[in-house]
């Protein structure tokens, strides 16, 4: 890597601010990161905000997220924003919604193409409220047109892309919250080129997720969320998981002659999530490292790890386990929890935690409420450890517990 210390081009990318009609808490979230980001970053060439800046898209709840920005934005950055779903969310009629967007924010157009410093910005936008996106086919003809002049300008400069949504199957969140419609003509405008870098937020996926970066034709990236945490549905902690609102994330990207560095911020905790994505330059297929292929090793238990009962929390239809945390190359992202009656022939009741890695920091032990269970009944316990691409532990943790019988329980009550 070259030794070249100073980055060429340096801009944030945000996303989903959600700035509400009242209260303070989302304005002082806005507020912290700009203040962060700034300090880390005292000179900005861009600034990137990719939709969402409202939550219903209200003219109070533009005037006071613009209101932080302008009063925090360095004089140098030029503001690159794009529509999000939410910001339709006002009633008005589509085309209203928009002019109301593009008056307050004072962007050139809902989509447009801007070069800085010789680098290309296209920036894109989604056309109506529907929470997936939709992205006309005129808008990805204008993509194709607007691609084509990027790369004939400089054909080894990154071309950066920027929508709400996601490219549907490629970052973390987009299977569940990416873009449905035209997506096929949509990527088969990004395919011809390596060097673009896309940016997208919506899903508010926190961004200690490595799936957070995917490159296959080109690289995309997940910006997370300003305002709340949301992750899959299917695990015992839930879609919004316990203290999902004290959160707040976004990326600082720096570009130099030889590559892209992307460095995940906590502004929660006004830390660097871990290492920075680096996406060397000239681009190349054959050099992307951050593929979906990119890890095979299993996260694994370390040896004095246990599984115990909480047996003062049990009860006829539930139980609570505690285990220590596997570890990983990458990341633990869920264990698989299987309870196993030994009272009855009947199939093995099957359970999905996540390791709480979106935590800071991260618990060194889990403690699990498993729901569900019969009364009266043995099981026997076995846990194993997942990381972000599907590694499964070969260490499985075991144990036993018994539930109360319902007549005990009507006793002591």
């Amino acid at each position: 890597m070259s030794t070249h210390m100073q980055p060429t081009l340096v801009f944030p990318v945000i996303s989903d601010i959600h700035i509400d009609p009242s209260g303070e808490g989302s304005v002082a979230k806005f507020e912290r990161a700009m203040l962060q980001l700034n300090a880390r970053a005292p000179h900005q060439d861009a600034f990137v905000i990719v939709g969402d800046l409202t939550n219903n898209g209200l003219e109070e709840e533009y005037d006071r997220n613009l209101e932080v920005f302008r009063k925090h934005k360095l004089p140098g950055a030029t503001p690159l924003i794009t529509i999000g779903n939410h910001d339709y969310w006002n009633g008005l009629p589509i085309e209203e919604a928009q002019a109301r967007f593009l008056t307050k924010t004072e962007m050139p157009s809902l989509y447009f193409h801007q070069v800085i410093k010789g680098y290309h910005f296209i920036v894109m936008a989604t056309e109506d409220k529907v929470t997936s996106g939709y992205f006309s086919l005129d808008q990805i003809a204008w993509l194709r047109e607007q691609l084509q002049v990027a790369a004939a300008d400089s054909a080894e400069r990154p071309i950066f892309v920027f929508l709400h949504q996601h490219l549907k199957d490629t970052v973390y969140g987009s299977e569940d919250w990416g873009i449905q419609d035209n997506i096929e003509p949509l990527m088969e405008a990004l395919r011809p080129y390596p060097q673009v870098i896309t940016f997208s937020g919506h899903s508010h996926y926190p961004l200690q997720d490595p799936r957070s970066i995917h490159q296959e034709d080109f690289t995309s990236v997940g910006t997370a969320s300003l305002s709340y945490m949301e992750v899959e549905h299917g695990k015992l902690q839930g879609n919004l998981p316990l203290g999902f609102e004290k959160f707040s994330q976004g990326l600082l990207v720096e570009v130099y002659e030889d590559r892209v560095a992307i460095h995940r911020l906590d502004f929660e905790y006004d830390r660097q999530i871990g290492d920075a994505w680096i996406v060397s330059l000239p681009a190349s297929t054959s050099t992307f490292t951050y593929t979906i292929h990119r890890d095979t090793e299993a996260p694994c238990f370390p040896d004095h790890a246990q599984l115990h009962v909480e047996e003062e929390c049990t009860t006829s239809d539930s139980i609570v386990i505690v285990f220590d945390q596997a570890s990983d190359n990458e990341l633990v992202h869920a264990y698989n929890v299987t309870f196993e009656n030994r009272n009855e022939i009947e199939e093995a009741v099957h359970y999905a935690a996540f390791s709480e890695s979106y935590k800071y920091p991260v618990p060194e032990q889990l403690r699990l409420e498993i729901p569900e269970l019969k009364p009266d009944c043995e099981y026997s316990i076995a846990v194993q450890a997942i990381d972000a691409f599907g590694n499964v532990s070969e260490r499985v943790l075991q144990g036993s517990c018994r539930t109360r019988p319902v007549e005990e329980l009507k006793v002591e009550n």
